[in-house]
């Protein structure tokens, strides 16, 4: 692999303009650890297909010290982060100066004012101005190389949550993908700072992601978040708490022991060095909801998505097929309540994985993964779904299998009524004349016979219809939901698209199976 340093702005247009593969750019302030060496590696992998050329800046950024901090003696070791930016994978290092970065001076240059309900707490709070100078510096960085995708790492999380928002208010064509906290053998996510730490400091130090852990750790098993016990405990071990506080982690406002969800973060004196840390707290691994009408694909790309992630997959769609057709074997009156319910009654439903990964559906015993799928199940399961006593006892069943989480779950009502406290809700769809397309093929693909499209069309038309207005859990879409308009796409960019999604709402430190 040909290795370059990049020193000048000329230098750094010409080596973009000989890359023929995606530009992945990773941007550090030198002090290169093994922190960095996973950003790199990541960049470097996470498309290998179209085998991205790696770009790592090295810039110490004056913009974001503030008085009586280390920019004088922040650490610089060009030779030694080249070494480390090269072993790691990258292609190329550029070393800009501060007069490239700010023609002429900082105080001539337009500077980025980041939003105030980010920057005003946690870091933010006690040191002033230190995130404009992120967002300055990562937005001139960014129109520079043009990446197609940045790397950033979670251990600086309310830095990564501020350029994301810097990111999509700016329209900027550049995606994020971020890497969990690396952390040191004792637990100290590594940091050039902890160079500055002594042999008795640095003992001191460890506490503080020891008791992060014992923390979140008691948190799961159901002990509530008790601030000023923590605070004491780390001023025990001699250190001084700059910030300790329990948030939310994407608006950063404090939360209570009852959010699913949380950020506990702290800052740390360790004799003159300053340390972060944070934990994440949930007290069930996430859950995913996909809504969205019938013939979207859900149940294809939620399964796809699910076994990407290494998630559970729940096919709450299956289980209303499977249930209409018990109803209709059993000539049960849709209008009888007293027949449905003494059937729900004696309903044994379960949802397995064969040996293949492919989910199986056994109703009282018999295989109807093939079964549920015929036109006349498909043309009476919106009417058995709306009926309130099916609903009430699938829902129930449902909600059941996700009491502990880590599960994606697709439906009609998914989002809105049986896991409304899922961490990512999407609203999956798209258009009629699509969704006829998928129908034909995949009636075909199983031997039944295939309507002409234009009847296909009208048909999900009308179910759409049913579905939106019935009285009981209507197809809605739930506030909080992102949707996702999949005309166009394979199942490989709508999955693709499912997972970038996911790592918005949940950090790799949660959940790092791929």
């Amino acid at each position: 692999m040909n290795f370059i340093i990049l020193k000048t702005e000329a230098e750094l247009k010409a080596w973009l303009k000989k890359q023929t593969t995606p530009i992945h750019f990773v941007p550090t302030m030198g002090g290169l650890h093994e922190g960095h060496t996973e950003l790199i590696k990541t960049a470097k992998c996470c498309d290998s297909k179209n085998k991205p050329s790696v770009l790592v800046s090295i810039f110490i950024n004056p913009l974001q010290f503030g008085e009586n901090e280390d920019f004088e003696q922040y650490p610089r070791d060009f030779n030694h982060d080249s070494q480390v930016a090269l072993d790691a994978g990258a292609n190329a290092v550029w070393v800009p100066t501060a007069d490239q970065i700010y023609p002429g001076g900082s105080e001539k240059n337009f500077q980025i004012q980041a939003p105030y309900y980010l920057t005003s707490k946690l870091c933010g709070s006690s040191r002033k101005g230190h995130f404009d100078g992120v967002a300055t510096v990562i937005l001139r960085l960014l129109t520079l190389v043009k990446p197609q995708l940045l790397i950033l790492g979670e251990k600086d999380w309310q830095q990564l949550i501020i350029i994301r928002q810097l990111i999509t208010d700016l329209n900027l064509p550049t995606k994020i993908k971020s890497v969990g906290t690396v952390r040191e053998n004792d637990g100290l996510p590594f940091s050039s700072r902890n160079r500055y730490l002594s042999v008795s400091e640095r003992l001191k130090a460890k506490s503080l992601p020891t008791i992060l852990f014992k923390t979140a750790l008691k948190f799961k098993e159901g002990e509530k978040i008790n601030l000023q016990k923590i605070a004491t405990y780390l001023r025990n071990n001699d250190l001084k708490v700059d910030y300790l506080k329990h948030v939310d982690p994407y608006c950063l406002n404090e939360v209570d022991n009852e959010k699913e969800f949380s950020l506990l973060a702290c800052a740390v004196h360790c004799g003159k060095t300053r340390l972060i840390d944070h934990t994440f707290l949930m007290s069930r691994k996430p859950i995913i909801a996909i809504d969205g009408p019938a013939g979207a694909g859900k149940s294809t790309v939620t399964r796809a998505f699910a076994e990407k992630l290494g998630l559970l997959y729940l096919d709450t769609g299956a289980m209303y097929r499977a249930v209409t057709w018990l109803f209709q074997k059993e000539n049960i009156n849709l209008n009888n309540q007293k027949e449905i319910e003494s059937m729900l009654n004696l309903l044994d439903l379960d949802l397995k994985l064969n040996s293949s990964g492919k989910q199986k559906v056994i109703v009282n015993q018999t295989d109807v993964t093939d079964a549920i799928r015929s036109p006349e199940v498909t043309s009476q399961v919106s009417i058995v779904s709306a009926n309130s006593l099916v609903r009430e006892n699938l829902t129930a069943h449902q909600k059941l299998l996700g009491k502990a989480g880590g599960l994606v779950a697709e439906g009609r009502d998914i989002g809105t009524a049986v896991f409304p406290d899922a961490e990512l809700k999407v609203f999956l769809t798209a258009s009629p004349q699509e969704r006829a397309k998928r129908r034909s093929i995949d009636l075909k693909s199983k031997g039944f016979n295939v309507p002409d499209l234009k009847d296909l069309e009208c048909q999900i038309k009308e179910r759409d219809q049913l579905d939106m207005n019935r009285k009981i859990s209507p197809l809605l879409k739930a506030k909080d939901s992102i949707e996702l308009i999949t005309d166009g796409m394979n199942i490989e960019e709508v999955v693709a698209t499912l997972i970038d999604m996911f790592y918005l709402k949940i950090p790799k430190e949660i959940w790092p199976n791929k």
